[in-house]
């Protein structure tokens, strides 16, 4: 599986998850966007390695055969976290029903994790927000927790989040907009295409503004006005 560098990491922090949806689609990992899964943070943004975790309804007799207390998968996924990853769990679209809260949670801050991401529900939103500094987008916040609801099964396997496929590995991009999953095969692609795209965005609009058209003139942006764009730079 490709590994995604620093590197790649830190040029995807610089834009917009907006434009990082772009460029998913127009390499044809679509769909990419987490639907029903909502900022909770304000302000914060993410871009980091997925970890995963999947819930199941929950079964007596299933429950019985995966490991119990510290050795719990929702465990196991948050201690395999490395400073700067992203916890990403399948909640199976529960919004009612809490992955976790203060307590369990507390594992991500003490592993250095940059934020969790879940289509079901996050409780003591506020503690961890305001006390642990990670960045929530989760489909609700709830009071009640998740026992009886859903029950953690297995830590980082292929999961679905918002109706999206999550491997170990991808990169997971978050702002206010919400929740984009860029593969980890295509992640350096993409953010070449995302750049080039971001710079030619700020072109067209100094061209919008100086000529004093319509956006309609130059928007959406053809190849022919990329390749003005590059013999602007004298390229």
């Amino acid at each position: 599986m490709a590994e995604i560098t620093q590197e790649i990491i830190d040029r995807y922090k610089k834009v917009t998850v907006a434009t990082v949806y772009g460029g998913v689609r127009k390499l044809g990992y679509d769909p990419s966007f987490m639907r029903e899964v909502k900022a909770f943070t304000p302000g914060k943004t993410i871009a980091g390695r997925a970890r995963t975790l999947r819930f199941i309804p929950p079964r007596p007799d299933i429950m019985a055969e995966v490991h119990q207390g510290a050795d719990s998968p929702e465990y196991v996924a948050m201690g395999s976290c490395e400073p700067g990853d992203i916890l990403v769990c399948d909640g199976m679209g529960k919004k009612y029903a809490a992955i976790g809260g203060d307590v369990k949670l507390l594992q991500l801050k003490m592993r250095g994790a940059a934020g969790m991401v879940t289509d079901a529900a996050i409780r003591d939103l506020d503690i961890v927000a305001k006390d642990y500094g990670i960045a929530i987008f989760a489909g609700d916040r709830t009071p009640m927790g998740g026992a009886g609801e859903i029950d953690p099964f297995e830590a980082n396997c292929t999961i679905q989040c918002g109706g999206v496929a999550v491997r170990p590995g991808d990169l997971i991009v978050g702002d206010d907009d919400g929740v984009v999953v860029v593969p980890a095969v295509a992640a350096k692609e993409i953010i070449d295409w995302v750049e080039e795209h971001e710079a030619v965005e700020e072109y067209v609009k100094g061209l919008i503004q100086s000529e004093n058209v319509a956006p309609g003139k130059y928007y959406p942006i053809t190849e022919a006005t990329v390749e003005q764009y590059h013999r602007s730079l004298g390229g």
